[in-house]
């Protein structure tokens, strides 16, 4: 049956639902044009007290004729058929009070102009009232009939709606006339509206949630609160958390702003469970290393460089080089930044550049070709499980790249240098976060010897949104039916979204003064188990709490390997605050410089030699509270293993 699902056997009635647009426009014409004529029956009727005056009607006869074709016609030119029934509201009652206004002044003029004697003066305002009657409320009558249609013939799900605000009661007109929610009420920490009703709805206490549900078999509740802050949406979701429903919420006023439906609801997202507000930026520092400056970002393509891609944009670069290494991946972030430009009416110059950071020759051309001031250098191999069984390129991308890229950087006069680093690189694990050190290592070491460029390190945890990120993996396999694979019961991580770490990336950087480590408030740690738990029940589901009872079951399938149970943001305790209370300067050592070198030379010729063992060593050595893992030590210490 299409997308409408009768609960009853009720053809005639799903036939109504589903009658093509152009015969409910022609039913709607064909009802004008029987009620006009009959509205100016009943004015002269009512005028006179007769239901059939004869004598007037007789001399009147041409008004009737013309009546309904001038009447039909005025209401096409003031768009009432264009109007759909089942959404009518002011606006097309309006459009009929003006309508049958025109009608009524038309009639006074057309019977002075065939000059008609037995005309009572006041027929045109009885007729305009009648008229108003008949035409609005014929299709008012349709629209009650088609919601009345759509409750008892139709299988929608019972929802209430959090938030009986201007947003809500948009979110119920439109909800009102679909096929699949049926709104049941209101639900409002607002004392003074409970027990009374908005846009025909009840507002109930938040408290009365479980009583609602068993009465009204509510399956949804739908958050119309676009604009409160993260940490109240966090408690009501904690609150809706202990229900069985699923919770959907509108768009956010940023994405309503930007032309995003206000009823296209979604599902919960995590920075929605992590109460987290962003601190806004401060414009100034976004522009002192951007603004009429030439941009390069290593790694455009990637989750935080592109990022930083659109961030840069909005603070006027002179002009922004993309340096990326997947061409597929430069491709689709120019295209969105050149859509970016013309939505954002700027004028800039965007290039594309293929290449690697390891290519010294080829971004030192690019650095000089184009005099780049400022460099974020987002390329890194990140996914720790991967890195881990490929060491060699592991170590070369993410940390010899950073040293070619830098050296580069300061060889050719760049203003600022800024490396997105990250948590994994504190007392690390596994290769990836040992690599990052190493890179941080490296730039602390050029900042010493250094004049001209000011290099710097932004380090923080987790982004909501890259790729690899568990958010989207716990949605897929909740929605699959589960299990939902959790690698340890106490695993726990730092979260923040894409645009809040790329925003303060390019404030921290316009803070240093060489050598700075910048590291990011993330606020608390957030527990995946719970994540996981939490994200199940806002999805409508229950977790399984043994092997023979249903819900989605929560398996933990071990730590993977390098990996680590707790992210750290610091290595010592020695940190600063700035003039930005989400980022912190930290003070840690460095190697010196001919002790660095040395022991780079040995690690770029262990690689050589395809000696994994003696690679891991020295990057031991270099990184001092680097603890391998011990799957990577078995590993290594099996001679039949090669690293490819």
């Amino acid at each position: 049956m299409d997308k409408f699902t009768a609960q009853h056997s009720s053809p005639s009635h799903y036939r109504v639902l589903t009658l093509k647009r152009s015969f409910k426009k022609a039913v709607m014409v064909l009802a004008d044009i029987i009620a006009l004529p009959f509205a100016l029956w009943s004015g002269y009727a009512l005028r006179l007290a007769d239901w059939w005056p004869e004598a007037y009607l007789f001399q009147a006869v041409w008004l009737f004729i013309l009546m309904p074709f001038v009447g039909v016609l005025l209401f096409m030119k003031l768009g009432l058929y264009r109007a759909v029934v089942r959404f009518m509201g002011a606006q097309a009652i309006f459009a009929v009070t003006k309508g049958v206004a025109i009608l009524a002044i038309l009639l006074w003029a057309a019977s002075e102009l065939l000059t008609i004697q037995a005309f009572p003066r006041s027929v045109p305002v009885i007729f305009a009232l009648v008229a108003l009657v008949y035409v609005g409320g014929s299709r008012l009558l349709v629209r009650s009939y088609y919601h009345w249609l759509l409750k008892h013939y139709l299988e929608r799900r019972n929802v209430l709606v959090y938030g009986a605000g201007g947003s809500g009661v948009q979110l119920t007109t439109a909800l009102s006339s679909g096929a699949e929610y049926f709104p049941v009420g209101f639900l409002d920490d607002d004392k003074t509206l409970w027990g009374g009703t908005v846009n025909g709805y009840i507002v109930y206490n938040p408290a009365r949630l479980s009583d609602l549900i068993d009465d009204y078999k509510i399956t949804h509740i739908l958050l119309a609160l676009p604009e409160i802050t993260h940490a109240k949406r966090k408690l009501i979701l904690e609150r809706i958390a202990e229900f069985p429903v699923h919770v959907k919420t509108m768009p956010s006023m940023p994405e309503i702003i930007s032309g995003e439906s206000l009823d296209s609801l979604r599902e919960i997202e995590i920075e929605d469970l992590l109460g987290r507000d962003e601190v806004p930026p401060d414009d100034g520092l976004l522009q002192e290393s951007i603004t009429d400056k030439v941009v390069l970002v290593s790694g455009a393509g990637g989750s935080i460089g592109s990022e930083i891609c659109r961030q840069a944009i909005r603070a006027n670069p002179s002009v922004l080089v993309l340096y990326e290494m997947n061409e597929y991946s430069l491709y689709k972030i120019e295209q969105e930044l050149i859509e970016l430009l013309a939505k954002e009416e700027v004028d800039l110059l965007i290039f594309p550049v293929l290449g690697s950071v390891l290519d010294k020759v080829r971004i030192s051309k690019v650095i000089r070709r184009f005099s780049v001031n400022t460099i974020y250098h987002a390329a890194a191999y990140k996914h720790v499980p991967m890195v881990e069984h490929n060491i060699f390129e592991g170590i070369t991308n993410n940390a010899l790249g950073t040293k070619t890229i830098a050296e580069s950087a300061r060889d050719n006069k760049v203003e600022r240098f800024v490396l997105i680093s990250t948590d994994k690189a504190v007392r690390p694990t596994n290769i990836m976060g040992a690599s990052k050190r190493l890179a941080e290592l490296i730039l602390q070491d050029l900042a010493v010897r250094s004049n001209g460029t000011i290099f710097s390190m932004v380090r923080f945890g987790n982004v909501l949104g890259s790729s690899g990120s568990v958010v989207p993996l716990f949605r897929k396999q909740i929605e699959s039916g589960g299990p939902v694979t959790v690698t340890h019961p106490e695993i726990t991580r730092f979260f923040m979204t894409i645009p809040e770490a790329a925003s303060l990336v390019i404030q921290a950087g316009s803070m240093a003064s060489g050598g700075d480590v910048f590291v990011l408030d993330m606020g608390l740690p957030v527990k995946i188990t719970e994540l996981a738990e939490r994200m199940i029940k806002l999805m409508g589901a229950e977790v399984r709490s043994d092997s023979s009872s249903g819900g989605i079951e929560l398996i933990y399938n071990g730590l993977r390997p390098g990996e680590k149970l707790y992210e750290e943001l610091l290595i010592g305790d020695n940190v600063s605050g700035t003039s930005h209370k989400k980022i912190l300067r930290a003070e840690e050592d460095y190697l010196a410089h001919d002790y660095l070198q040395s022991l780079l030379d040995q690690l770029v010729f262990s690689m050589d030699n395809g000696d994994t063992l003696k690679t891991r060593n020295i990057l031991q050595q270099i990184v001092s509270d680097y603890t391998p893992s011990t799957h990577l030590v078995d590993w290594l210490q099996d001679s039949k293993n090669i690293e490819m």
